[in-house]
């Protein structure tokens, strides 16, 4: 699944203070780190700063020219972790199916062929994923649909269903979304 972002500064401990000091706005966690760097899953989720350039590190930027413009700086990360998002979902892994958020599409290990899904079938898909207990259909509405308040609809129901059926009718499997008292969830 796809994993929260970090920018490591490393060896850096001036930078690491000032992004410090404005981490509130930013769209990712910065740590800082001195020792070795080795130990960081650092292709898919990390980027790192560094002064000088390392052949030995994947996904850095090195900040060697000075003064720093500080907003092309953070400019750079935001899009260097775009990059890396879209990346990371090319191909997610939920149960025995492939989905490539990017292009809404749904595959099998033995299908060549993909099923095209709607961005909101995908959104129900993903939510789904992160959890291993049912979600209420409550809970998909805030959080899939965005809705406030309690309001009496059958739209995730009628979705869900789709769903289901759009699922059965190209893999043949009934068990993909489960439905229960508790509500939906992925198999």
């Amino acid at each position: 699944m796809i994993k929260k972002q970090i920018l490591i500064i490393y060896k850096f401990p001036v930078l690491f203070d000032i992004l410090n000091e404005i981490k509130e706005i930013l769209n990712f966690k910065i740590k800082s780190v001195n020792d070795d760097i080795s130990e960081y899953p650092i292709k898919n989720v990390c980027l790192i700063i560094t002064k000088e350039k390392n052949d030995k590190i994947y996904n850095q930027i090195s900040v060697n020219d000075y003064p720093i413009n500080l907003f092309r700086l953070i400019d750079l990360i935001n899009i260097r972790f775009l990059k890396i998002k879209y990346d990371q979902q090319d191909k997610v892994k939920i149960g025995k199916y492939f989905i490539n958020i990017n292009s809404r599409k749904m595959r099998n290990h033995s299908n060549s062929n993909a099923l095209s899904l709607t961005e909101k079938e995908t959104e129900i898909i993903i939510f789904l994923s992160n959890s291993d207990k049912p979600k209420s259909i409550q809970e998909l509405q805030t959080e899939v649909w965005g809705y406030k308040s309690k309001l009496e609809t059958h739209t995730v129901e009628t979705h869900v269903y789709r769903l289901r059926k759009k699922i059965h009718k190209f893999f043949r499997d009934d068990n993909f979304i489960i439905s229960s008292k508790m509500g939906y969830q992925l198999k």
